[in-house]
């Protein structure tokens, strides 16, 4: 089936980020989209807001007739579906073409020019950067992203349909599908060891991917991946580097290193060595694209960042509150250096919500080491997303771990009465799971308080 003859596309799990920006695409490409999901949220109310229709009940009596035909309708599904999903049953029964989101990307990019983001960590931000620096750039681009853009408030950015930028996604080993001629590997850490069982097969993985950029194409690595390509770094020798970095009023102000030179004055407002680097690869990939210096300066000065990215919910003088997506040990390690780096004086509260109860198991120690640097830390139970409970496997456990004595297992309803009264300075609020959700009712709470 060609995506060109398609009249509709029915997403089973509509809501996903993932989904809900390919669901957008299609909105855009002037199909009929509609989809399940478990529960209401942000994504799927934007998304009805636009015409998408959604349902919230796993029946089969509840879809739409606009996509009852097989010889015109798509249907696209996340792994995250359990197998005994009845609507997913009945598409595959009655002989719909129905396809992982990873196989419809892989579609999309075989037929445009595909800069791809790899990598465990900095995919999301890494993308949206780069998305944003080829729109401005007027690049005749389309990036998905992993995230809600701040700048476009969307996970969606569309100027054009012959470029696209994308998170070239490990889990599930999506991003082999993919089709890319530019493309990025950030990190190799272990993660997803439920997928792959160990780091060695992870790393494979990665190696795979790079047998996936078109002939001809280009692969950037991080200085120090046992990877070859085109290098990017900090403050380093590669063959992209950020050289004389300073903070100037809370942002990053520096030159870059290139093969054809050095481009100075570059001003990056996302607080974070991690960030710089996400932000010294997108300028990488940019650059190599073609983007012209003096609009890629401007460009990255305008760049707002990713929602639940190290976003600032409350900035005044006396107090601060941050929101951060990371639910990897590294991640934890890489807000913590950039809250250390922007408030050096300040005492930090961090609330954690762990992720998936295999994370947690394979990553326990380095979880604990991540968190016992804060001044104060408020754990949640787990999120278990997908997954069944594991024996044995607890926010308890978790937290007689931590070796700051400093330490606490809560709640998500004792939330405001615990930051309180900690009396911290900077509050951050980490994890993958349903704390996001919290957020908003904790920002109105605190702003009121404070």
């Amino acid at each position: 089936m060609s995506l060109s003859t398609l009249n509709s596309v029915y997403f089973i799990g509509v809501g996903g980020i993932g989904m809900s920006a390919l669901a957008r695409y299609f909105v855009a490409n002037g199909k009929t989209v509609g989809g399940y999901d478990k529960t209401p949220t942000a994504l799927t109310d934007a998304l009805e807001d636009i015409g998408v229709l959604i349902h919230f009940k796993d029946d089969i009596k509840a879809i739409d007739n606009a996509f009852l035909n097989p010889s015109t309708t798509l249907v696209v599904y996340t792994p995250a579906v359990p197998k005994a999903h009845s609507e997913l049953n009945y598409f595959i029964a009655a002989n719909f073409k129905v396809l992982k989101r990873s196989a419809i990307l892989g579609e999309i990019t075989r037929q445009t020019q595909c800069l791809a983001v790899a990598g465990t960590h900095g995919k999301t931000t890494t993308t949206s950067i780069l998305g944003h620096l080829l729109n401005v750039c007027n690049a005749p681009v389309t990036a998905f992203l992993g995230g809600i853009s701040e700048n476009y408030n969307s996970n969606l950015i569309l100027n054009g349909t012959e470029v696209t930028v994308v998170e070239a996604d490990e889990f599930d080993r999506s991003f082999l599908t993919l089709s890319p001629d530019l493309a990025c590997i950030t990190s190799m850490d272990a993660d997803h060891l439920d997928i792959y069982g160990d780091a060695s097969a992870l790393i494979k993985s990665f190696e795979d991917f790079t047998k996936c950029i078109k002939p001809g194409g280009k692969l950037f690595v991080k200085n120090g991946l046992p990877l070859p390509g085109i290098t990017y770094g900090i403050e380093d020798d590669s063959d992209y580097s950020a050289q004389n970095v300073k903070i100037d009023n809370g942002s990053y102000v520096f030159d870059v290193q290139t093969p054809k030179g050095l481009y100075k004055d570059f001003r990056f407002n996302l607080p974070g060595r991690h960030n710089l680097s996400n932000a010294i690869i997108a300028l990488a990939m940019a650059i190599e694209y073609g983007c012209a210096y003096s609009q890629l300066s401007k460009a990255l000065a305008s760049y707002l960042g990713v929602k639940r990215r190290f976003t600032y919910q409350i900035k005044t003088d006396d107090f601060v509150f941050i929101d951060d997506y990371a639910h990897h040990p590294e991640e934890i390690n890489a807000v913590h250096q950039a809250v250390r780096e922007m408030y050096p004086n300040k005492k930090v509260l961090a609330v954690f919500q762990p992720h998936l109860f295999t994370r947690t198991r394979d990553f326990i120690d380095g979880f604990a080491e991540s968190l016992t640097k804060f001044d104060e830390v408020l754990l949640l139970d787990i999120y278990p997303a997908r997954e069944l409970p594991i024996e044995g496997v607890t926010a308890q456990w978790l937290l007689s771990k931590i070796k700051n004595p400093n330490k606490e297992l809560i709640l998500k309803s004792e939330l405001l009465q615990k930051i309180n009264a900690s009396q911290a300075e900077v509050v951050l609020t980490i994890g993958a799971g349903d704390i996001g959700e919290e957020v908003k009712y904790l920002k109105e709470a605190l702003a009121s308080e404070s």
